[in-house]
């Protein structure tokens, strides 16, 4: 079958696509034949060596990934025929994946493979941030950063359909704001000076939780946008560089500074993600969430949509179109 391959950690550029041999699955795992595999930062780190996971070399890139079961085990939730998303963690990008049946969600007749491949990290990733770590309530206020992004978009939809009374999005650019109000938020603020523009969104009150998937020098300003009681997420640090808190602000307005490591947290507590499925699932097939498709590259074309996250010039989700 034909498969990316990372042999080495010169960046994306090196990537290339090889020929290998179809996977075996084990007696307790599922194979899926990949129709699409999701494109995302954590790839782009594999590729330099900058990434937690760090597999032998040369190993197949791909954590998320939408297709057809081929095999499946015996009274599995899933068998030969059905359309699923899955979280392959590893090995997506291939034209085979194997994963672990726990891993594998059934998805809606009106959800492409393109979609299913862009629902997994980015759309359980919002989740958890907003709902278990954020503690969201009906109609409060939500403020996205790289509102234009899979992760911010996925953030802004989930936001809504479990409730927001108003979601803000941050972004660096007019069009990207444009791509964020798509998605459902009720309005944009360019990133430079958006702490007055969210003060005066607000009336002056601020919101009550921030997502930010960037990090970097806008972290003390996002403190700043929070009400009493608010709550920042720090999903991610995109921009590069991870920013430091001075404490005494937390302290004298009462807010939280919430970390949100999705799959650490998931992935030892078994049982998880078919239970975030669970919930997301009914609003996927409702059409309130809708994975905007920002680029669908042919597998060729792997070294541009890694360079396309890496250079931030993705809005939506990238994906990989296998078949």
């Amino acid at each position: 079958m034909r498969a990316v391959h990372i042999a080495s950690l010169d960046g994306p550029e090196a990537v290339s696509v090889v020929d290998v041999d179809k996977p075996t699955r084990g007696p307790d795992q599922v194979l899926i034949e990949v129709h699409a595999a999701g494109v995302a930062f954590p790839e782009v780190l594999q590729s330099r060596g900058k990434y937690q996971i760090k597999p032998d070399l040369p190993f197949i890139p791909g954590a998320e990934v939408g297709g057809v079961v081929v095999e499946a085990p015996d009274g599995a939730h899933v068998q030969p025929g059905d359309r699923v998303a899955a979280l392959s963690m590893l090995g997506g990008y291939a034209e085979y994946a194997v994963c672990d049946p726990g891993l594998v969600f059934k998805i809606p007749d009106n959800v492409t493979f393109e979609q299913a491949a862009a629902l997994p990290f980015n759309y359980m990733t919002a989740h958890f941030a907003l709902l278990p770590r954020g503690r969201m309530a009906a109609g409060e206020t939500v403020l996205v950063h790289g509102a234009a992004g899979g992760v911010g978009t996925a953030s802004i939809q989930v936001a809504k359909a479990f409730g927001a009374g108003k979601v803000i999005a941050v972004t660096s650019t007019d069009e990207k704001g444009k791509v964020a109000v798509e998605a459902g938020a009720d309005q944009y603020v360019l990133v430079d000076g958006f702490k007055d523009a969210v003060m005066e969104a607000t009336g002056g009150e601020g919101v009550d939780i921030v997502v930010d998937t960037v990090g970097g020098d806008r972290f003390t300003d996002s403190l700043r946008c929070l009400r009493n009681d608010g709550r920042l997420l720090v999903v991610g640090f995109t921009e590069g560089s991870i920013p430091e808190v001075k404490v005494n602000r937390l302290l004298l307005n009462n807010i939280d500074a919430v970390g949100v490591g999705w799959g650490a947290y998931a992935s030892k507590r078994p049982g998880y993600f078919a239970g975030q499925w669970e919930e997301l699932e009914p609003k996927v097939a409702s059409g309130e969430l809708v994975p905007p498709i920002g680029g669908a590259f042919p597998l060729d074309d792997v070294v541009e949509a890694l360079l396309t996250i890496d250079q931030r010039r993705a809005t939506g989700k990238i994906v990989l179109t296998v078949r």
